[in-house]
C-alpha cells in the first residue's frame, strides 16, 4: 500500500501532522508493507528565492493582525507542538522559497533516505533554527541525514527535480488539495490536515480491507 503526503517543509501543521501518521503507521499491522512518498507542495512559490523573512511578519501581513498577534499564535503553535512530542522555537524564525528543499526531498526519494531528509528539514527549521533557505546549510542538514552531499549540489546547482516539484504541485491542485497536509492513502481516500493519530489508523485499516492485501 502506498501513501503519498503532499506537504512543505515550512508549515508547522506538516510536521505535526506528519508525526500523527507515523504514530498510526507504527501501530499498523501491515507497516512493513506501506510505502511512505512525500510530495511537494509550496505554500507560496511566489515567494522570491534567495530572500527570507520574519515568521511573525509574514503571519502579521497574512492574516491582517499585529505583530503581537502574530508572535501569540506562533506561541499557541508550539504549544500544540509540544503535545504531539515536537519541540518548535518560532520566535525569530524566517520562512522563505522552499523549492530547493523539495528537489533535494525528490533526489532523496531516489537514494533511499526520503524520509529522514524530511524529518531532518523540519527539525532544522523548527526545532534548531537552521537554515533551510540558504544553499549551503541546506545540503549541510540533508547530508547529515543521509543524502549524498555531492549529488545534492549538482540537483540544486544544475536544476535538477524543479519539473518533478512543479508536477507535485499541479497533481495536488487536481486531487483538490487547497493545503496541506495532504494524505493520499492508496489513491483510495483522501486525508486533510493534521488528523489525530486515530482518524489515519482508521484510513490506513480499510484502505487495506478493501485492497484485499
Amino acid at each position: 500500500m502506498r501513501v503519498e503526503i503532499w506537504s512543505d517543509v515550512i508549515c508547522p501543521w506538516c510536521y505535526i501532522g506528519k508525526r500523527q501518521f507515523e504514530r498510526a503507521l507504527d501501530g499498523f499491522a501491515h507497516r512493513d508493507r506501506v510505502e511512505v512518498a512525500y510530495r511537494a507542495f509550496q505554500l507560496d512559490p511566489s515567494y522570491p528565492s534567495g530572500r527570507t523573512e520574519d515568521v511573525a511578519d509574514m503571519l502579521a501581513g497574512k492574516y491582517g493582525m499585529s505583530r503581537d498577534q502574530a508572535v501569540q499564535m506562533n506561541r499557541q503553535m508550539e504549544e500544540r507542538a509540544a503535545g504531539v512530542g515536537l519541540e518548535y522555537h518560532l520566535e525569530g524564525g524566517r520562512v522563505g522559497n522552499t523549492a530547493d528543499a523539495h528537489r533535494l526531498v525528490h533526489l532523496a526519494g531516489g537514494q533511499g533516505v526520503q524520509g529522514d531528509v524530511v524529518e531532518a528539514l523540519y527539525k532544522a527549521h523548527f526545532t534548531d533554527g537552521r537554515s533551510i533557505f540558504d544553499r549551503d546549510s541546506l545540503v549541510g542538514v540533508a547530508a547529515e541525514a543521509g543524502l549524498d552531499a555531492d549529488a545534492a549540489r549538482d540537483a540544486l546547482d544544475s536544476g535538477k527535480f524543479a519539473a518533478e516539484v512543479e508536477a507535485d504541485q499541479r497533481e495536488a491542485q487536481q486531487l483538490g488539495a487547497t493545503g496541506v497536509p495532504f494524505f493520499v492513502v492508496d489513491r483510495r481516500y483522501g486525508v486533510s490536515g493534521a488528523q489525530p493519530a486515530e482518524a489515519f489508523a482508521q484510513v490506513l485499516d480499510r484502505a487495506w480491507t478493501e485492497a484485499g492485501s
